[in-house]
């Protein structure tokens, strides 16, 4: 057949070079959609091959080939190959799918390793096996039973960007046998593996060792079994005949081990003789020592003895000994024993090397963090791997290792401190980026960041034939890092910061060189990878092969007992590198069990179980099994069971599975099973503990890790003693999806809502199917799909409730309904994406299948925070109703199928993370059938008067607070459920809940008491630093009631108490109280148990676990010390300065009477530069720019307000203060030189940001305080929620941070231009006290009012706090007024009432952005952007009582036109300006580019009637579309100050009289909405009035 390409191909693609070459189109932007198939159908034996021409390294995933039975000429082409279905095998990284799933595992070659010029071919053979040919290799049979008439299939993938057909044909033997002898030359680079002199790459060369190794052995009955510490076998069956009894499997066990154990003897001291040899010339036998001589022949001559000599034993040989059997011998070529890569004995002056030099630490890691610069040995050769291992790390430093290539030589090196001060020939990874000679040329070079690296980690590079650059992390190519590098380079390790203690790893290739001897083996026995029965070399098969440890186990731990135990002999010194493994791999439904012989009590943590699919004799094992995170599939790796958890791959799948392996004591027993079905379970003594994980691989070893406090274990023979495994039944579907151990499906009753097994791709679920996550979720933004399990019923409400969120990516969850079954949905990458049947809620929009239906629905789910509650609901109508914290967000769409099955969706999407579905889910009351409304899903209701005690937002991982912090609900498994209340309790004062709902499916109930632990203390994320029940908190003291039990840490104080807490249920109370002689009280029902415990500190606050049954519990006590005393914090009244609505009212006199205020004044400790005086009250700086930090004496009470005006600025400077809180004593503080350097408990506000300890935790965060004007008042207020606010000028900012300590101080920095700032006492004059209220309400001149309220674009501020002190926009703007000359008399004389609108000013404000005036009200926008000058209002307008009914409005026009406009008191037509609209590059007198004049005099005379016609003039109720350059031209002046060119437009604010006017569409003909709060139907106002328009002022705007 042709060698050429369909002509119909993927939408991305290209075809050339006559069909020959395809090409993707955008490969950086796009990295699918390039398929393309074979012209014509292959014909059996011909090799369809491509040659990959381009790669780049901004995808993951490669090139994937295969074969279709789908004829091209009519396929709908999908995305990717992995999506074609109805009879397509293909091959892709190194696993086979056939119709899109997975059928086997790695298989041949990994395509994603594949460099540019490597050819890759398909093949159908003539017996309907489909083959993968790699640069002329074949890799064996991927698949059988394959149809005729298949089509050829590549997918340029990914990295994979262009690939050229090279021939369709047979291929000959020569070419085979060249090609795969230069494979073997390609891979394994500088050295050769030689068996029995015939190197492994020759056609046939295993063969003729095994033919060899059978010529001259025994009989097969003199086979010994393989003694449990030898890896290979001593002899080879003398043929290879069925009828010896050797299978196909047993034979490939042979020959893999054999190979396997060449490759050990390379690494462990050289080969064994052949032909009658006894062994290698190995000296003292230790391992890594290379044998310098060999039996068996040799390559290069390098061995001095061969052929039947007698070679010198040392004292331990890796040869089995004896004669007369053949052995495979094995030597390495080219690299003699000295040549070995090693760190150069000269290195930093704090480095200590040691393993021969493979080894180096840095010494005095807690005190030093530089001077650990180490180098090769020598230079790097062409496509050397040079890979260490992480051994330790301290986490006293921020920076972790670098590593990278230098040209110095380091013999003549003078070694820098670190690698990165040297500026010449050398190149680092530091961090994810790349630095050359010191500076970075790469900020993001990859996803993986060397500072986040864990021990056991490893790192490598690569300097390739082409000169390109490689960096390598625990395996995975980084792609180039340089493109050219030098010839001759050194590697260059610096340990640095964190970074301690690395070893250079020599072994990395053996995992690529079993994966190349698998597909070798694949060639000769196409069933090689199915479950097939362990090797057995002994006639007698009646006795199963015992499990034993495998020799080859951590670095602190040790084998005995002929390997049935293990242990950490040093437990007490070490708590790690205690891995061993499985001497062979389990069968299925093969226990493996271990006892637990052993324990220490000085570590944390304990025993971790699993599997892995790693062979021990090869595999580098790590300091703990969970940083083994090899493995790319779901299907590949280690499973491991860690304390109550299951980790696949160093990820947590499941977070609530089983009994908790660190409570585990000597003698208890654990063990693991693999079934048939490649389900994983676990046993804690002998109970089982469920499923833990599905599509687990078969042919996998057992794995324990002695961590922690397990010093010892022993395999447990008896496993006939465990019950039998249970038959997992479950309704409905019985086929569950990987990592999804714990969905369910069907189910009648109410909560028996759930997730469906069936999601997308990167979804797990667990938590019996109440939970699911994103793995992945920083490197993974989509493909997190998951649906219900079954459909809504009407007036149902499917409420989830957000767990976790990343602020990695833009947007978040989307959620909605669909009628697609989960069966029959092909889950997409988002849910967008399906084009019928199904109604989505993302962002604010509301979308139907695809389409965008309407904007600006009632909620933003892209706003929403962990712990927000989104739900959804269908009313028996067909409206889809949604939910945000259990408010109805009203009607999102009407016309849902009535009757047809919708099920809820839920897309993990961008920011979310994690989500559990809430027990409100299930039936609403019957009114949700037909009505609109609905309750709230947890009802709060104060059961008493006062202020309610509220719960602390510190808690465990599994609870969401709701109702303002007075409920607590536990929202998955049956732990982690503690809470405390918000403050400390006096004494007598009780703090009591009311149980809400009870889960019978646990035991156990809810426990409750007092603790000395400050929840403040705690760590700031809630799912950490807090123990998974209240009886294992040991942090503080804690004194409980658990059951009928008093504990106190956990300790047995008291039995028999009073009534057990088991015994509750729904709607009984528990309260908890410290009463005045230090006795802790329970109350049950208001009925007090007694004195339960004594001696209890005075400063405890109350805890309670939701534990067990317990899921739900609300506060119903309320503390009665501060009923009287809790005010809201005072707030400026929105009429006295904003530009507010009509409908605000003034607070009553004033600012609220607070209770108690404390007097606050400064302390006398503070910063250098500060001068303090009047009584402490007045704080100024009185040198230098910094230096000023200053903070209260006192603590800031809860709810009091702490306010200070600034009263001088110094423009010499930049920037401004800062203010915030300090929650430790400042009295003995040592103050820095900013407020930015404190870092200790500290909330600062700088600019527009909030920081905590240094980080910025949020930004765009109210006004921008550099720009503050002298006489701003600035406020701190923490409310009852331990929430700190901002007050401006008496303005509430919002919430700035949450969790603030008791007690905090005020803190200020007089940084940069702010010098001086005074207390404001309650006998001051603030802006909102009385004063400002009466002014406002009497003295306000009447050009300020227009109706009985203030007009709402004249905001008046008081004299000392006019922002255009120092505004520098709005000084701008004013000197652009000063060049157009325009009389004063037409401005206001008093300048306060000019208003600038940027975004600082409008901000400091707090204007909103839309407002209403006239009768009948109408909206306009504020004019923000732009700079108001106030013109002088006629006498006659100023009483007028109709003028107070007018609206708001604006007109753009030409800086010409302005003085005609002002003249005449009222707007012209654009066409009766005696200027055009557009602008001249010439300058005028005074500065800026005036228009051409065009004189209305040289009109003819009809013309001259026309222009004096009532001109026709454009309004608008925004400066959005007014503003636009087709109404207000640009014209271009030079600040007379700075002499910078800018440009400028003008317009006018006008009042216009109702009625006058028509409202009509835009004339511009956009498409875009211009104003979100004006339709462009409705957005210009024509008007030919003449009186109906009053200028009220001029704007500007300057860019």
């Amino acid at each position: 057949m042709a060698a050429e390409l369909h002509p119909c191909s993927g939408k991305l693609i290209g075809l050339s070079n006559s069909n020959r070459t395809a090409q993707r189109n955008q490969p950086v932007q796009e990295f699918n959609n390039g398929l393309v198939l074979s012209r014509e159908p292959l014909k059996d034996r011909d090799v369809f091959t491509v040659r990959i021409d381009k790669k780049v390294n901004s995808w993951s995933g490669s090139i994937e080939i295969g074969v279709t039975s789908l004829d091209p000429a009519g396929l709908d082409f999908p995305s990717s190959a992995t999506g074609l279905k109805g009879g397509s095998w293909i091959v892709s990284g190194c696993s086979v799918l056939r119709d899109g799933r997975s059928v086997l595992e790695e298989y041949g070659r990994d395509l994603d390793q594949l460099s540019e010029g490597d050819r890759v071919g398909i093949q159908r053979s003539a017996h309907g096996e489909l083959h993968l040919w790699v640069n002329g290799q074949d890799c064996g049979a991927a698949a059988s039973g394959l149809p005729t008439g298949l089509w050829a299939v590549v997918d340029l993938y990914g990295k994979c960007t262009q690939v050229t057909v090279m021939s369709c044909e047979p291929p000959s033997l020569a070419e085979r046998d060249t090609e795969r002898e230069t494979v073997e030359e390609h891979e394994q680079e500088d050295e050769e593996v030689v068996v029995c002199g015939v190197r492994e790459g020759e056609f046939g060369g295993l063969t003729s060792a095994v033919n060899l190794a059978a010529a001259t052995n025994g009989t097969l009955e003199e086979v010994p079994e393989l003694p449990p510490t030898h890896n290979r076998p001593d002899k080879f069956p003398n043929n290879l005949e069925p009828e010896t009894g050797l299978t196909e499997h047993q034979l490939f066990d042979v020959l893999n081990n054999a190979i396997v154990s060449l490759y050990r003897s390379e690494d462990n001291g050289g080969g064994d003789l052949g032909g009658g040899g006894t062994g290698t010339d190995s000296g003292t036998g230790s391992r890594g020592d290379r044998g310098s001589s060999s039996g068996g022949g040799s390559i290069n001559g390098n061995s001095s003895d061969s052929g039947g000599g007698t070679g010198n034993t040392g004292s331990v040989s890796n040869s089995p000994a004896g004669g007369g059997g053949a052995r495979l011998g094995a030597v390495t070529g080219g690299m003699l024993t000295n040549d070995a890569l090693l760190f150069h004995e000269k290195c930093g002056t704090l480095i200590k090397l040691s393993n021969n030099n493979k080894t180096a630490e840095r010494r005095r890691p807690l005190d030093e963090f530089n001077n650990g610069v180490v180098m090769t040995n020598r230079p790097l050769r062409h496509n050397e791997m040079f890979e260490i291992r992480i051994d330790k790390l301290v986490d006293k430093w921020s920076g972790s290792i670098e590593i990278g290539v230098t040209t110095h030589n380091p013999n003549n090196l003078d070694y820098p401190a670190t690698m990165t001060n040297l500026r010449s020939g050398t190149i680092m990874m530091s961090g994810c980026g790349i630095l050359t000679n010191g500076k970075g040329t790469r900020r993001e070079y990859c996803e993986f960041s060397l500072d986040e690296l864990q021990e056991g980690d490893h790192i490598g590079l690569m300097h390739k034939a082409s000169g390109a650059l490689h960096f390598y992390i625990n395996g995975i190519d980084q792609g180039v890092a340089a493109a050219q590098t030098p010839a001759v380079v050194y590697g260059v390790v610096d340990l640095y910061g964190m970074a301690v203690k690395v070893t250079i790893v020599h072994n990395h290739n053996h995992s690529d060189r079993l994966r190349r001897n698998n597909a070798i083996m694949r060639a000769l026995s196409p069933d090689v990878g199915r479950p097939r029965p362990a090797l057995d070399l002994t006639p007698d098969t009646d006795a199963p092969d015992r499990l034993l440890f495998h020799s080859n186990c951590g670095q602190k731990a040790a084998i005995i007992s002929e390997g049935r135990t293990a242990l950490r002999p040093h437990a007490t010194d070490d708590f790690n590198h205690g891995v061993v493994l499985s001497g062979r791999p389990l069968r299925s439904n093969e226990v493996f069990q271990v006892r637990i012989d052993k324990m220490v009590d000085k570590w944390a943590g304990s025993i971790e179980i699993g599997v892995t699919t790693h062979n021990p004799a090869y595999l580098q094992l790590p300091s703990t099994m969970t940083n083994l995170r090899s493995g790319n599939t779901n299907q590949s790796g280690t499973w491991m069971m860690t304390g109550n958890g299951v980790m696949h791959n160093g990820t947590t799948i499941l977070d609530e599975y089983g009994h908790n392996l660190d409570r585990l004591k000597a003698g208890d027993t654990v063990g693991v099973v693999r079934k048939e079905d490649g389900s994983l379970h676990f046993f804690v003594n002998g109970v089982a503990q469920g499923p833990a994980a599905w599509n687990v691989p078969p042919s996998v070893y057992a794995v324990v890790d002695l961590y922690g406090q397990a010093a010892q274990a022993t395999i447990m023979d008896d496993v006939a003693d465990l019950p039998p495994l249970p038959e997992d039944s479950l309704e409905g579907p019985t086929v569950m999806s990987p990592s999804s151990p714990c969905s369910v499906a069907g189910g009648n009753s109410a909560n028996d809502l759930r997730f469906h097994q069936l999601h997308g791709t990167n979804a797990v679920i667990t938590n019996g199917g109440r939970t699911a996550l994103r793995q992945n979720c920083r490197s993974e933004f989509n493909d997190a799909i998951v649906i219900s399990n079954r459909c809504l019923r009407d007036g149902e409400l499917f409420e989830i409730v957000i767990q976790k969120m990343v602020d990695r990516w833009s947007g978040s969850i989307e959620a909605g309904v669909t009628a697609i079954r989960p069966e029959e949905l092909e889950f997409p990458n988002t849910m967008t994406d399906i084009d019928y049947d199904t109604w989505m809620l993302s962002g604010t929009a509301i979308m139907q299948d695809g389409n965008t239906m309407r904007n600006n629905y009632g909620c933003d789910l892209d706003t929403l925070t962990t712990g927000s509650r989104i739900g959804m609901m269908r009313s028996a109508t067909g409206d889809l109703h949604y939910y945000i914290n259990g408010v109805d967000q009203g009607v999102a769409c009407t016309g849902l199928p009535p009757g047809k099955e919708v099920y809820a969706v839920i897309d993990l999407y961008g920011q979310c993370v994690q989500v559990s579905i809430t027990s409100s889910s299930g039936p609403q009351d019957n009114s949700l059938c037909t009505s609109n409304i609905t309750e709230k899903s947890f009802s709060i209701h104060s059961p008493v008067a006062g202020v309610a005690h509220r719960l602390h937002s510190k808690h465990g991982k599994n609870v969401v607070l709701l109702g303002e912090g007075c409920q607590a609900v536990r929202v998955g498994g049956y732990a982690h459920g503690i809470v405390f209340s918000a403050k400390e309790l006096k004494t007598d004062e009780l703090f009591e809940v009311k149980i809400d709902e009870v889960d019978d499916q646990w035991s156990g109930s809810l426990h409750m008491g007092l603790t000395t632990l400050a929840p403040p203390e705690l760590p700031s994320c809630p799912m950490s630093g807090l123990s998974p029940s209240l009886t294992q908190l040991r942090c503080k003291v804690t004194w409980l009631l658990a059951g009928s039990e008093v504990r106190r840490n956990g300790l047995l104080q008291r039995q028999n108490y009073g009534a057990s807490l088991d015994r509750l249920t729904v709607g009984n109370r528990v309260g908890v109280k410290r009463c005045s002689d230090d006795t802790m009280h329970i109350l049950i029902d208001g009925e007090d148990m007694g004195p339960a415990a004594t001696a209890v500190a005075k400063n405890v606050y109350a805890v309670l676990d939701l534990y067990g049954r317990v899921t739900a519990v609300s506060i119903v006590s309320s503390s009665v010390l501060e009923d009287s005393g809790s005010v809201k914090a005072p707030s400026l009244s929105s009429d006295s300065c904003s530009e507010g609505e009509e409908d605000r009212t003034p607070v009553e006199g004033g600012e609220p009477a607070l209770v108690h205020n404390t007097v606050m004044a400064f302390l006398e400790n503070h910063g250098k530069n500060i001068q303090l005086s009047h009584q402490n009250l007045t704080a100024a700086r009185v040198s230098s720019y910094n230096q000023g930090l200053l903070v209260t004496a006192q603590p800031l009470p809860r709810q009091q307000l702490f306010q200070f005006q600034i009263d001088r600025l110094n423009a010499s400077w930049t920037s401004s203060l800062s203010l915030g809180v300090i929650g430790h004593s400042p009295d003995r503080l040592n103050f820095p030189s900013t407020a930015c350097c404190l870092k200790r408990s500290v909330w600062l506000l700088q600019r527009d940001s909030v920081f905590h300890n240094s980080l910025k935790i949020c930004e765009n965060y109210g006004p921008n305080l550099d720009t503050c004007p002298e006489g701003t008042v600035l406020g701190l207020l923490v409310d009852g929620n331990s929430c700190l606010h901002l007050y401006v000028n008496g303005m509430d900012q919002g919430v700035a941070a949450q969790d603030i300590p008791t007690p905090c101080y005020p803190l200020i920095d007089l940084y940069g231009q702010c010098e001086q700032v005074t207390i404001v006492t309650n006998t001051m004059s603030t802006v909102g006290g009385e004063s400002g209220e009466a002014r406002c309400q009497g003295d306000m001149e009447k050009a300020d009012m227009v109706d009985g309220i203030k007009e709402s674009v004249c905001w008046t501020p008081h004299p000392e706090v006019n922002p255009n002190k120092t505004c520098e926009y709005q000084a701008l703007c004013s000197r652009f007024k000063d060049l157009l000359t325009l009389p004063d008399g037409y401005f206001n004389e008093d300048a306060k009432y000019n208003l600038c609108y940027c975004e600082s000013c409008h901000k400091l404000r707090g204007d909103e952005s839309y407002y209403k005036r006239g009768e009948p009200p109408r909206d306009y926008a504020l004019p923000f952007g732009w700079c108001r000058f106030a013109l002088r209002i006629k006498p006659h307008c100023e009483v007028s009582n109709s003028f107070k009914k007018w609206h708001i409005a604006y007109h753009g026009t030409s800086v010409g036109a302005l003085r005609r406009t002002l003249d005449h008191a009222q707007l012209l037509s654009g066409t009766s300006s005696i200027f055009s609209v557009s602008p001249v590059k010439t300058e005028g007198p005074n500065g800026y580019s005036e228009p051409e004049v065009n004189s209305s005099n040289s009109l003819p005379g009809r013309d001259r009637e026309r222009d004096r016609e009532v001109p026709r003039v454009q309004l608008s109720p925004t400066m959005r579309y007014s503003g636009l350059e087709m109404f207000a031209p640009k014209v271009q002046f030079r600040d007379p100050r700075s002499h910078c060119c800018h440009q400028a437009q003008v317009g006018f604010q006008v009042c216009v009289r109702p009625g006058s006017y028509k409202v009509g569409p835009q004339t511009l003909g956009a498409s875009e909405p211009l104003d979100p709060r004006f339709s462009n139907t409705e957005i210009e106002w024509i008007t030919k009035d003449q009186g109906g328009t009053l200028l009220y002022g001029l704007l500007i705007r300057v860019e």
